[in-house]
């Protein structure tokens, strides 16, 4: 079952309540504390690593770790939401996420969803659905995820074979990613092999870290510099929550626009509100032919703005 987590830190004024009231305070857009009390219960929250009843009261300071899953009240549904569709065939559909799609349901977000839209697209995936709404999966054809405000490829299976094959590509790193982003000051040409886990004090926040995060490799190139802002390109050896934003900033280097990790002077300064980040380019084995593929993703307009303004070529657009 996939699932998404949450950390929480109980705040002094949250302490001594019961748990399931503190979430429901703390994920308003839920609007239910039945939901927290069935998390609870069916042991999907868990506070210091330990798993607790719902009439549990935290105290000061405890983390909370929450799996969201889909209950039975709680559908995934199929909706009509247009797709930018770059390929598609029988096991496979690639489309061009624009800024503001949220992959996959989650909370505050069950509806509206790339996951919503593919249901009702691909006829193909009934069965899948059909698996999800049973079991809580909250991914049904989704083979790897784009933050809500990253633009660009972003692929998905039809089918279950197509699925679990896709899913085997992506862990065996035999799928080539390559991203385009805007970033404050010069990156350079640098491979960055730098641990990333979740931050220890921020919860919600990724950061690189000497001991105890997951093996993370980015390869960057800069592709051109105007003394203030970079464009690069950054090829992902592997594929870390928020890798390339974490690294970036790793390197005093943030993506333009970037709102948890980025730079709030730059991001006045150039009046941009979401992150400068695209997936540019992927290259993987078809599922079920084997074919080699290859697809590329224009630049969303935001981006070519800021270069034209920046005098940032993008001449290299391949």
């Amino acid at each position: 079952m996939q699932e998404e987590i949450d950390c929480i830190i109980i705040s002094e004024t949250e302490a001594g309540q019961r748990l399931d009231k503190i979430l429901a305070d703390r994920f308003k857009e839920l609007k239910s504390r039945t939901y927290f009390q069935y998390l609870i219960e069916e042991q999907k929250v868990l506070v210091n690593g330990e798993q607790v009843k719902k009439r549990f009261k935290p105290e000061f300071g405890d983390e909370v770790e929450v799996h969201f899953i889909l209950t039975p009240e709680i559908t995934l549904q199929a909706e009509n939401i247009p797709l930018d569709i770059i390929y598609e065939d029988d096991s496979i559909i690639l489309i061009n996420k624009p800024a503001g799609m949220v992959v996959h349901p989650a909370a505050g977000n069950w509806t509206g969803t790339f996951v919503n839209a593919l249901l009702y697209h691909c006829q193909e995936i009934e069965k899948l659905s059909r698996s999800a709404n049973s079991t809580g999966n909250l991914r049904p054809g989704i083979v790897h995820r784009l933050d809500k405000e990253t633009t660009g490829l972003l692929l998905a299976a039809k089918t279950e074979e197509a699925q679990r094959k896709l899913v085997e590509l992506f862990s065996n790193r035999k799928i080539i990613k390559e991203y385009r982003a805007i970033c404050v000051g010069k990156p350079g040409d640098i491979t960055i092999d730098q641990p990333i886990g979740r931050h220890p004090v921020q919860r919600k926040m990724m950061t690189v870290l000497p001991h105890g995060g997951k093996k993370a490799i980015s390869i960057c190139k800069t592709l051109n510099y105007n003394s203030e802002l970079s464009f690069v390109n950054i090829v992902l050896v592997t594929g870390r929550t928020h890798q390339i934003r974490v690294h970036l900033k790793h390197l005093n280097t943030p993506v333009l626009g970037d709102i948890i990790y980025g730079s709030e002077r730059a991001n006045s300064t150039f009046n941009v509100n979401r992150q400068m980040l695209h997936a540019h380019y992927l290259q993987f084995e078809h599922p079920t032919t084997g074919k080699l593929l290859e697809f590329y993703a224009p630049l969303p307009q935001e981006m070519e703005q800021i270069l034209v303004r920046g005098k940032l070529s993008n001449s290299q657009s391949n």
